[in-house]
C-alpha cells in the first residue's frame, strides 16, 4: 500500500531522533523491510536485538516502534510486566485499543479467563458417559486410563495410580477427574480458558489481527530474557505452525532481549528472522550522540568515552548534563549521584527527586508525589522533567521504570549515605503503599483475587524487606503461599520481589530465598517450590496447612493423587478448623471415587462454615453420583436456599430428578439454570435427555445444538445428538456426529456401537461390523451392542454368529429381547 510522503519537518524529526538514538544501520534495515513485500525473500517477519543491560536494546526497540508508525503500522509494545502468554494478549490489545482499533472478541474471553482462573476448587460432577449412569466408567475415563489425557489434551496424567488400581479402577478415577473438571467450569470453552489459555485466545487474536484495517502490524516484546521462556515457544508455535490459524503475512515481531535466539529453535528460520546484536556505541556513534546534545569539547568527549565505555544509556544520560569541562563529567570511582546527577548540583531539588524516584521499583504520578518532598507547586514540572530522562522508560501499565544500569548504582550511594534514613523512607513508602492496598481491598470479598490489590501488597513489602523490618519475610513468604495458589504466574512475581528487595538493600537470606524459589518454580512449578518452603521455613500451622493445600492442589492437576492426598492429609492435621481444607480433601477423594470419604469432608466442611452454598451443593452432588437421590435433593435445595444464583445447584438438582424419573420437576431445574446462565452446556445436554424420555425430539436436538454451539469438542453431547439423529432416521448426520465424537474420544465404546448401528442402516454393512465388533471388544458384557450384531449377522448371512450373540445376551439379559423386537425374532 502506498504511504503519504513525509514532509520537510517529519524528516528533520526523525534525523533528530536518529541522532538520539543511533544504531543507524539496525534503523535503516528494519525500515526497508517494510518497503518489501511479504512475498519478497528480502523480507524479515521477526527481528531480534540482543545485547548486554545498558546496551540500548528498548531505546532501539522504542524507536523500531516508531518506524514503523510512520509507515502505517498498528503497534504495541509489551515488556515484562506481563508475565504470561495472556497477559500480553491483554497489553496488545490495550495498546490496539489506544490507536482507535479494539479487539472486541479477545477482550471478551480475556475477562472471562481472568474470571475463571480463581474459580472455586474441582468438585465432583456426574459422570458423563454415553449410556445409563452407574453402569460402569464412561468411555472417556477408559480413554484417560489408557492414553492419559482427555481427547482435548486437558486432563493430566493418571499415570501415577498405575500401580495401585487396576484398569477399570483407573478408568473410574479418571471419571472423577473429568467431572470434578466440568464442575468447576460450566463448558468447554471455560474450562480450555482456565487450563489452555493459550488454545483457546489465539485463534482469536489472529483472527482479529486479520481483521484490523492497517498496512502493517508491528509487535514489539521487550526483556526477553524474562518473558522468553514462556512467550519464545508460543511464538515460534504461532508463527510457524497453522496450529492458531494464520498470522496475517503483513505482521512484523521485534523481541528484545540479552541473549540470542535459541538455535535449536529459531537456527533453521535464517530467511525469516533478523538478528540485531548490539555492543556498546562505537566511538563514532557516541560521539554523534554527544554532537547531537551539543557535546562537543574534546576534552570532554574523551572524558565521557572513558567513563561509559560507550554505553548508550550512560552516555545519554551523561549528555544530558551539557557539560562543558572534564570535572563537569564525573569521576569513575564517585557514586551514583556524582555520575548521573552531577549537573544538578546547581538544583538540589531535581537531584533529590531523581534519587527518591530510584527507590521504588516503578513509578507513576501518585508514587512519584509520595516518594518526592518539595514544595507542591514543584511537583508537575518535576515530574514532567524526569519522564524525558535517558534512564527513565513507560512500561506496562503507564508505569515509569529507572534503568537497572542507573537505579542500581543510585540505590547503593543512598544506602551507604545514610542508612537509617534509607529505611526511614523505605518505611514510609510501605505505608503509603499499605493506606491505598487497604483502600483498593475495602469492598472487595478476597482480596487476593484482585490486581490492583495484588501489585500494592507486593510495593508495600519490597520496601518492608528494604526497610530490614524483622518480620518482613516471614509475611512475605507466607504471602509467598497465597500467591501460590493464584497460579505460577503470580508465583513468579511474589518470588521476584525477593529477589529484588535482597539485591537492592544488600539483603543475603532475602535474595536467597527468592533466587531458590524462582529456580524451583522454573525447573519443577510450584509443587516444587511450596516443597522447598515447607522444609526450610518456620511457618505457623494455619500457613503451612495452605501450603499443603496449594501444593496438593498442583500434585492433583499432575496426576499425582495418592500423594496429593498426603498432602490434603497433612492439611486437615495441621488446623482441624480450617473448612478449606476438607473441601480440597473431598475433591480428592471424589477423584479416587471414595463419594463417602468425599461426603464426610463436605460434612466438616459444612460444620465449619454452615452458610456456604458451594460446599452444600458439592455435597448434594456426591450424593448424586452415588446414587442418593433423597440425600443429593435435600442438599442441593438447601444450597439454592443459601444461593438462589447458584446455577449449578439448580443443574444438579434438576439432573437428580430426571435419573429419578420426575420430568415436571427436571425441567423446572433445569430450565432455572438456564435462565440463570443461558450458556450451560452440561445443563442443556442434561435436559435434551428429559426431551428425549418424553419422545420430543425436535427440543431434543435444539438443546443439544445449542450445547455444541459452547462446546463443540464435547465427545459425550456429539455422541448424544449422534444418537438423537439416528432415532429421527437422520443416520448420515449421525454418522457424522460419530465421527467427530470417535475422533476426540478413540476408546468411547457407545459411539462405536451407536455408529456401527447408523451404517448399517445405510448398508454400509462391512464398517458397521467392524464397528460393533469394537465395541463388544471394549465391553464384553454390552448388550446393546451385541443385540444389534446379531441383527447385522443375520442380515449378512452369518446365522451362527447370530446365534452366539443371541446367546449370550440371554445369559447377560433375558429381558433385553423381549425389549428389541427385531431381535427376539431372531432363532
Amino acid at each position: 500500500m502506498a504511504q503519504p510522503q513525509p514532509s520537510m519537518q517529519e524528516l528533520i524529526r526523525q534525523r533528530g531522533r536518529a541522532g538520539f538514538v543511533g544504531r543507524s544501520a539496525e534503523r535503516a534495515a528494519f525500515r526497508a523491510n517494510f518497503g518489501t513485500a511479504p512475498q519478497d525473500e528480502r523480507h524479515r517477519f521477526r527481528f531480534h536485538v540482543h545485547g548486554n543491560a545498558g546496551v540500548g536494546k528498548t531505546f532501539l526497540l522504542r524507536e523500531l516502534e516508531q518506524i514503523a508508525r510512520e509507515r502505517g503500522a498498528l503497534t504495541a509494545y509489551v515488556d515484562d510486566s506481563a508475565g504470561s502468554v495472556p497477559e500480553v494478549m491483554a497489553e496488545i490489545s490495550r495498546r490496539f485499543a489506544a490507536q482507535g482499533r479494539r479487539l472486541k472478541e479477545l477482550d471478551r474471553l480475556l475477562a472471562a479467563h481472568r474470571e475463571h482462573r480463581h474459580e472455586a476448587e474441582l468438585a465432583a460432577l456426574a459422570v458423563l458417559d454415553a449410556g445409563a449412569e452407574g453402569t460402569g466408567p464412561s468411555t472417556g475415563g477408559r480413554m484417560v486410563a489408557r492414553a492419559g489425557v482427555v481427547a482435548a489434551g486437558m486432563v493430566p496424567v493418571v499415570g501415577p495410580l498405575a500401580g495401585m488400581l487396576d484398569a477399570e479402577q483407573l478408568a473410574h478415577v479418571a471419571d472423577g477427574l473429568r467431572a470434578s473438571l466440568i464442575a468447576r467450569f460450566r463448558n468447554h470453552e471455560d474450562l480450555r480458558l482456565v487450563l489452555a489459555p493459550e488454545q483457546v485466545l489465539t485463534p482469536v487474536l489472529l483472527r482479529e489481527l486479520a481483521d484490523a484495517d492497517a498496512p502493517w502490524i508491528a509487535l514489539f516484546l521487550d526483556t526477553y530474557e524474562r518473558t522468553g521462556p514462556y512467550l519464545d515457544p508460543w511464538l515460534h508455535e504461532t508463527m510457524t505452525t497453522d496450529r492458531h490459524g494464520g498470522v496475517p503475512a503483513t505482521t512484523v515481531v521485534t523481541t528484545a532481549g540479552r541473549t540470542p535466539l535459541d538455535p535449536a529453535r529459531w537456527g533453521g528460520l535464517a530467511d525469516f528472522v533478523a538478528d540485531f546484536p548490539l555492543a556498546p556505541f562505537t566511538e563514532p556513534e557516541a560521539r554523534g550522540l554527544l554532537a547531537a546534545k551539543g557535546v562537543t569539547a574534546e576534552p570532554v568527549v574523551e572524558e565521557v568515552l572513558r567513563l561509559t565505555g560507550g554505553l548508550p544509556v550512560l552516555v545519554s544520560t551523561l549528555a544530558e548534563s551539557r557539560p562543558t569541562a572534564p570535572d563537569d563529567v564525573g569521576d569513575p570511582s564517585a557514586t551514583a549521584v556524582d555520575r548521573f546527577l552531577k549537573w544538578e548540583e546547581e538544583d538540589p531539588v531535581r537531584r533529590a527527586a531523581a534519587l527518591a524516584c530510584a527507590l521504588p521499583r516503578w513509578l507513576d504520578g501518585d508514587v512519584f508525589r509520595a516518594a518526592v518532598d518539595c514544595p507542591p507547586e514543584q511537583l508537575e514540572p518535576l515530574y514532567a522533567w524526569l519522564r524525558e530522562m535517558p534512564f527513565v522508560s513507560e512500561r506496562g501499565g503507564g508505569r515509569l521504570r529507572y534503568h537497572d544500569v542507573v537505579r542500581a548504582p543510585m540505590l547503593r550511594a543512598e544506602r551507604r549515605r545514610a542508612p537509617r534514613e534509607w529505611a526511614q523512607r523505605q518505611r514510609r513508602l510501605a505505608g503509603t503503599f499499605r493506606r491505598w492496598r487497604e483502600e483498593a481491598g475495602r469492598d472487595v470479598a478476597d482480596p487476593w483475587l484482585d490486581d490492583t490489590w495484588r501489585d500494592l501488597r507486593q510495593a508495600e513489602f519490597y520496601h518492608l524487606l528494604c526497610a530490614g523490618e524483622r518480620q518482613a519475610l516471614p509475611q512475605a513468604l507466607r504471602d509467598f503461599v497465597r500467591a501460590c495458589g493464584g497460579g505460577e504466574v503470580m508465583a513468579v512475581r511474589w518470588a521476584r520481589v525477593l529477589v529484588d528487595a535482597g539485591q537492592d538493600a544488600d539483603l543475603p537470606p532475602v535474595a536467597e530465598w527468592g533466587t531458590d524459589l524462582t529456580a524451583a518454580l522454573d525447573a519443577e512449578g510450584i509443587a516444587a517450590a511450596l516443597g522447598l518452603l515447607l522444609r526450610r521455613a518456620v511457618l505457623d500451622a494455619r500457613t503451612q496447612a495452605r501450603a499443603r493445600l496449594v501444593r496438593g492442589d498442583e500434585l492433583r492437576g499432575e496426576g499425582a493423587y495418592a500423594q496429593a492426598l498426603t498432602e490434603y492429609d497433612q492439611a486437615v492435621a495441621l488446623d482441624p478448623d480450617l473448612a478449606l481444607a476438607y473441601r480440597h480433601r473431598s475433591g480428592i477423594r471424589g477423584d479416587l471415587g471414595d463419594h463417602d470419604g468425599a461426603i464426610a469432608d463436605l460434612d466438616r466442611a459444612v460444620a465449619l462454615d454452615p452458610g456456604n452454598a458451594w460446599y452444600v451443593a458439592l455435597r448434594g452432588e456426591h450424593h448424586r453420583i452415588a446414587g442418593r437421590d433423597v440425600e443429593a435433593i435435600r442438599d442441593l435445595t438447601e444450597a439454592v436456599r443459601l444461593d438462589p444464583a447458584s446455577a449449578f445447584a439448580w443443574a444438579s438438582r434438576g439432573a437428580t430428578h430426571e435419573r429419578a424419573g420426575d420430568q415436571d420437576a427436571a425441567l423446572a431445574d433445569l430450565g432455572r439454570a438456564l435462565d440463570l446462565d443461558p450458556d450451560y452446556a452440561w445443563a442443556l445436554a442434561r435436559r435434551a435427555r428429559v426431551w428425549r424420555a418424553r419422545g420430543d425430539s425436535r427440543r431434543q436436538l435444539a438443546d443439544l445444538d445449542r450445547a455444541l454451539a459452547q462446546n463443540p469438542d464435547w465427545p459425550w453431547a456429539r455422541c448424544e445428538r449422534g444418537d438423537a439423529l439416528r432415532a429421527a432416521g437422520r443416520d448420515e448426520e449421525a454418522v457424522a456426529d460419530l465421527d467427530i465424537a470417535l475422533a476426540l474420544d478413540p476408546t468411547y465404546t457407545s459411539a462405536y456401537a451407536s455408529r456401527g448401528e447408523s451404517l448399517a442402516r445405510l448398508g454400509r454393512h462391512a464398517e458397521a461390523l467392524a464397528d460393533l465388533n469394537r465395541a463388544v471388544e471394549m465391553r464384553p458384557g454390552y448388550v446393546w451392542a451385541l443385540c444389534r450384531r446379531a441383527v447385522l449377522h443375520t442380515v449378512m448371512g452369518r446365522p451362527e454368529e447370530a446365534r452366539a450373540d443371541v446367546a449370550r445376551v440371554r445369559e447377560l439379559d433375558p429381558g433385553a429381547l423381549e425389549r428389541f423386537a427385531d431381535v427376539s425374532v431372531l432363532p
